[in-house]
């Protein structure tokens, strides 16, 4: 068996941040890269830094301004058709085969800052999103012919009590919120899917991946979210090296960071 090694990070404007990204991926050296909030038209992806960089498989869903997905391979990769988890048609979701299983990169809304439906439109998109991926991955989980399935991405839900630095302050707070994160642990259990942070990481240990660009020093304060997740379903969950998973909290830091950093995880594929 041979080793994938897989990375996902919400880069809030590849253009802006492509030097970051390179570096990262000459030293971390991941066969495949998902991004999020790409931020730019599928023109104007900075493709020639990527294929410079060895990524020459590259699958893209680009939206001006806002939004976006990417995927950057060292592998061939099929593109396959995306899943129909946004009502207004946002350029959040992309869907590849690539090494033998199916990976999905996603982007959910992030809900704006008040928690209610019927006042706050982006919030009740959440929560229709939500649901459309309950409804999409349990119909999939019964699917004995589908192939194993990694769902990564900015998920923008940090869904257990020391996935947020405060549970009982950011219980009103969108991202935090009951209703969000029973949402997110009913797609994880109809999905079938393992949270494969929780998996190395016990329950009472803090993970974050975002810290707000509000915080005028994100580590002194290190008030984080782990808003940024890599799932396995039961297929795939036995060729993931749970032990790998890893949170590169570095890339908080330096000249023009994301709000996000990557995360990272090895598994097995076939020779």
């Amino acid at each position: 068996m041979n080793r994938l090694t897989l990375a996902t990070w919400n880069i809030n404007s590849v253009r802006l941040r492509i030097g970051r990204v390179t570096a990262f991926l000459k030293r971390e050296k991941p066969d495949v890269l998902c991004l999020q909030e790409i931020k730019c038209l599928e023109d104007q992806f900075p493709r020639k830094a990527f294929e410079a960089a060895g990524y020459k498989h590259i699958h893209l869903s680009g939206q001006k301004g806002m939004h976006g997905v990417a995927i950057v391979s060292k592998h061939e990769m099929e593109n396959l058709e995306t899943p129909g988890l946004c009502k207004h048609g946002h350029a959040r979701c992309a869907a590849v085969k690539v090494a033998g299983f199916e990976l999905h990169d996603l982007y959910v809304p992030a809900g704006a800052d008040i928690p209610d439906p019927k006042v706050n439109e982006k919030f009740a998109h959440k929560l229709d999103f939500i649901e459309r991926m309950r409804e999409f991955y349990a119909a999939r989980a019964a699917k004995r012919s589908a192939p194993p399935l990694l769902v990564v991405g900015d998920i923008n839900i940090a869904p257990e009590e020391n996935d947020v630095w405060s549970h009982r302050q950011l219980l009103d707070v969108v991202s935090h919120t009951p209703v969000e994160t029973d949402g997110l642990k009913r797609i994880l259990a109809e999905g079938k899917f393992t949270d494969i942070a929780r998996a190395k990481h016990k329950p009472e240990e803090k993970l974050y991946t975002w810290w707000s660009y509000r915080a005028a020093d994100w580590k002194l304060s290190n008030r984080g979210r782990r808003l940024d997740h890599i799932w396995a379903d039961k297929k795939a969950t036995p060729l993931i090296d749970v032990a790998s998973y890893q949170i590169h909290t570095a890339e908080r830091g330096g000249d023009k960071p994301s709000d996000h950093v990557p995360v990272t995880v090895s598994m097995s594929i076939g020779a």
